[in-house]
């Protein structure tokens, strides 16, 4: 079975995503990120979310996460929670 591992952060606002977006391509650590404004508990964690299959996230998450590339930064992501920073971490 496929499955991925990935860390996001989440937010309220298209505008803040895209300011976090660019902090992480200026340096910034994505896990200090995660855990000063991500509004989702994986933020403790730096935004790791851990391993999981296909279907068991949101569909707009689900997608990027499955047909995305390692190790890059998507977002925003526009899901019902919010709006998404995504890296995928490993996938198999």
């Amino acid at each position: 079975m496929a499955y991925a591992t990935a860390r996001h952060i989440l937010v309220a606002s298209e505008d803040e995503c895209n300011t976090l977006k660019a902090e992480i391509e200026n340096g910034a650590s994505f896990e200090s990120v995660a855990q000063a404004h991500s509004q989702c508990p994986s933020g403790a964690q730096g935004g790791d979310l851990g391993q999981f299959g296909p279907g068991q996230m949101v569909p707009e998450f689900d997608k990027a996460v499955f047909s995305g590339d390692v190790g890059v930064l998507y977002g925003p992501i526009q899901t019902q929670f919010g709006y998404h920073l995504l890296e995928v971490t490993s996938r198999g």
